[in-house]
């Protein structure tokens, strides 16, 4: 028995933050319900077509669970959904446009008055209240009011995250919130209301940039792939045009770089170079010696001597060599879910689990799910037909 099972979210969602927060209640076998407009659906299902036509966003954040689609400004939709809550739900998930929910009538205290252990999570960009409380949000802009994009880039032009951090962050919080608020509820009986933020969830992922430029002092710099208050600590390419990436934590592994690595036993001793802020002060000097020292070697023959001095290494992948990473295929880390567009892999969530596994069911189609669900609720196949021609569903 998986550790949600038993446990049914309705979740009114789109893009990436709520998806992804679900698909990992989902994962916990938690029955996911994915609330969608009929005929077009999340609006993530029409991002790309990459994943055999169908879009990589849509495919990564929503195996597990049942679409069913509902015209929410509908008057009969609306009352479908409120009913659906109150006798299914635990837990309401909703990332929709500021206040659109509570026009819906799907505010926690308009729902805890029907139900006073359900659980409703509003996932927004700025939070339910304050001066930007009804302004829009996506994961870039996000990324810029975090200040995140201040210190991530080169010193030429600053550069967003390639994932969706602000999004995954939220939902992130969203997930742990929601687990706790199920094992708050097993104490008290009553359900809650989490209202989550893109911007604090990134913020919180901020704070050793926020620290480091405390009380006024100078931020972090932006320096590209390389750490900007440790050195070395990024990528070096070796002679043969590949890059190493590694990264020195402490001075017993400064001591070992330069013996072992360098070859060069003497600079661990030389003032310029004694400690961290003194290399991460002298890093345009400290490079020169680097490259020097690695220009005679392939990057295998780097990564070995990195290995040998027990430095931390990396290879550089591309998204190809990830698909074939040896170690998560050692470690049995793929499976295969189904789509409407057959059967695609898929990766296991972090983490295992000593008995059985997480859930892993196909990536729902449009409205795959409507006649059952609202079968469910006891209606009849010929009022389904009629609610699904007149637009409801």
């Amino acid at each position: 028995m998986r550790p949600l099972e038993g446990i049914t979210v309705i979740t009114l969602e789109h893009a990436i933050a709520a998806p992804f927060a679900t698909r990992q209640l989902a994962d916990l076998g938690a029955r996911v319900i994915k609330v969608e407009r009929p005929g077009v659906g999340d609006f993530a299902r029409g991002y790309d077509e990459r994943v055999r036509g169908l879009a990589s966003h849509f495919v990564w954040t929503n195996r597990s669970k049942e679409s069913l689609t509902l015209d929410v400004k509908h008057p009969e939709a609306q009352a479908i959904l409120k009913r659906l809550i109150v006798e299914e739900a635990d837990i309401v998930v909703q990332n929709l446009a500021p206040g659109a929910a509570a026009r819906l009538g799907l505010s926690y205290r308009e729902l805890s008055a029907l139900k006073p252990e359900i659980i409703v999570c509003d996932i927004s960009g700025y939070g339910s209240d304050g001066p930007y409380r009804d302004k829009k949000a996506y994961d870039l802009l996000i990324q810029s009011e975090s200040g995140f994009l201040s210190v991530t880039g080169t010193e030429a032009e600053p550069s967003k995250a390639g994932p969706s951090i602000a999004d995954i962050s939220a939902g992130m919080y969203a997930y742990s919130n929601i687990l706790a608020a199920l094992l708050q509820r097993q104490k008290t009986g009553r359900g809650q209301h989490l209202d989550i933020s893109m911007l604090e969830s990134l913020v919180e992922w901020m704070n050793y940039p926020l620290y480091y430029a405390f009380d006024g002092a100078s931020p972090p710099r932006r320096t590209g792939a390389s750490h900007a208050t440790i050195y070395p600590y990024g990528p070096f390419p070796a002679g043969d045009g590949k890059v190493v990436m590694l990264g020195l934590q402490n001075e017993r592994e400064w001591g070992a770089f330069c013996e072992k690595v360098l070859l060069q036993p003497g600079l661990a001793r030389e003032e310029r170079f004694s400690s961290n802020s003194r290399r991460s002060a002298a890093r345009d000097e400290l490079r020169a010696i680097i490259l020097d020292a690695f220009s005679a070697l392939t990057a295998e023959q780097v990564i070995a001597r990195l290995e040998e001095a027990q430095i931390a290494n990396a290879h550089v992948n591309d998204m190809h060599a990830v698909w074939d990473h040896p170690q998560l295929k050692a470690r049995g880390r793929w499976r295969e879910v189904g789509t409407a567009a057959g059967v695609v892999p898929a990766l296991l969530p972090p983490g295992s689990w000593e008995e059985g596994e997480p859930r892993m069911d196909p990536v729902p189609a449009l409205g795959e799910h409507s006649a059952a669900i609202l079968a469910g609720l006891g209606y009849e196949a010929e009022r389904i037909a009629a609610l699904r021609r007149d637009g409801v569903i």
